[in-house]
């Protein structure tokens, strides 16, 4: 904790209090850049006992319960609930929970389990079941379980009587801010972090996304508040984001056209270049992305709304370029879908290179317009008229796959 910080509660609903912890330092999260920062989430709900929802980082337990203080003595909490087993939201958990000793600690089957992995808290974590409703305080709180959304032992928590959900990593993004609310934050600063989120942590589970989204639907739940893990509250509009997470896990595709691509020489940016006006004659709008001036967490939110991705590397050491071998490894992670594509490069004397990156597209489910492009050395006019060429026939195919996914 900060030495001469005031760690001030902020009041969200009635009787609902953030009491989290900002995270001004952080700058990565698994291999995602995090720009600014991030915070980790913990509410607290007055009711005639009160409840914490979820706890913060190890680090930060002190001020998580210097916040909590100016509600509430700590020791007066009597029920913990745990929606999400990771770190950075229950790595305080076993000393918050030694310091107040609360009646009952909540979590999901698959929480239980976890917790007890992680934390040894064998015999003190209470298990709730999917849909399972139970009165805390006086109030009434629902759990459903999320799993794989992204941990087997997901949950969200919802409160009927205040149209309040606690949504765990969903609905949320990585942002360090002094504001609580996503009205109080520019909405451009907003839409590009909730949409960098989606697309390095919950794209691989869009299908499950849309299950989810379906089931909220069907259960009716009347929401007027999404309290996520992560990042800002969202108090106005809430349909907003609803809206923006279906439209993600669709993955519909759109004009946009990534050329992802690395150099030694310059010969394969030349040809990266001939791609990218092949595929503007075509209809397309590329977005030329050379890796070096980029980071992986970078290229993939940029994935996130597009319909091709185009792959270049140089040949080096019977292989792909080891920049461009870390990205696709980090992509095909976060299974892309209902994309074109092609793969390109130049060599010296053996080539594989871009054979090995046409592979990997292959193996992601990227419906290849051609076979992959090879140049040997530096290309010459016809070299260059058959990248134009190849952009050209990605193009035209993108055309053809968002058509279909309009019909």
């Amino acid at each position: 904790m900060e030495k001469g910080a005031s760690f001030e509660p902020v009041k969200i609903a009635d009787d609902i209090f953030w009491v989290g912890a900002i995270d001004w330092k952080i700058r990565d999260f698994h291999g995602y850049t995090l720009r600014r920062g991030t915070t980790y989430n913990a509410y607290l709900v007055m009711g005639s006992d009160p409840i914490l929802v979820d706890t913060v980082k190890a680090p930060f337990k002190d001020e998580l319960l210097e916040r909590v203080s100016k509600v509430v003595n700590p020791k007066d909490i009597r029920y913990i609930i745990s929606n999400h087993s990771e770190m950075d939201h229950s790595g305080s958990l076993p000393q918050v929970a030694g310091e107040i000793q609360p009646e009952k600690v909540f979590a999901s089957a698959m929480g239980l389990k976890a917790l007890s992995k992680h934390f040894g808290m064998d015999g003190e974590i209470t298990a709730v079941g999917d849909g399972e409703s139970i009165e805390l305080g006086g109030i009434n709180f629902t759990f459903l379980e999320t799993r794989m959304l992204h941990w087997p032992d997901s949950m969200i928590t919802y409160i009927p009587s205040k149209k309040f959900l606690f949504s765990q990593d969903g609905f949320g993004m990585h942002l360090a801010s002094s504001e609580r609310f996503a009205d109080e934050i520019p909405e451009g600063i907003i839409l590009e972090e909730a949409g960098r989120y989606f697309a390095n942590i919950l794209l691989p589970y869009s299908k499950i996304v849309k299950k989810l989204l379906s089931r909220v639907g069907e259960l009716g739940l009347d929401i007027e508040t999404i309290a996520p893990d992560h990042g800002p509250i969202w108090r106005k509009d809430v349909s907003r984001i609803i809206d923006l997470y279906a439209r993600w896990a669709e993955q519909k595709p759109t004009k946009k056209a990534l050329i992802v691509y690395d150099t030694m020489w310059g010969s394969t940016e030349k040809m990266a270049r001939a791609i990218e006006a092949g595929l503007g004659e075509a209809g397309a709008e590329p977005m030329l992305i050379p890796i070096r001036a980029s980071h992986r967490s970078d290229i993939v939110a940029e994935l996130l709304d597009a319909g091709a991705l185009v792959v270049g590397t140089p040949t080096l050491n019977n292989g792909v370029f080891p920049p461009v071998s870390d990205v696709l490894t980090y992509m095909k992670g976060l299974k892309p879908q209902n994309l074109v594509g092609g793969a390109f490069g130049s060599y010296g004397w053996s080539g594989e290179g871009a054979i090995e990156v046409g592979k990997i597209l292959s193996s992601m489910g990227v419906e290849m317009a051609d076979e992959p492009l090879r140049v040997k050395y530096v290309p010459d006019f016809s070299d260059i008229e058959s990248a134009r060429e190849l952009g050209r026939k990605i193009g035209e195919r993108l055309e053809v796959s968002i058509n279909g996914s309009q019909a």
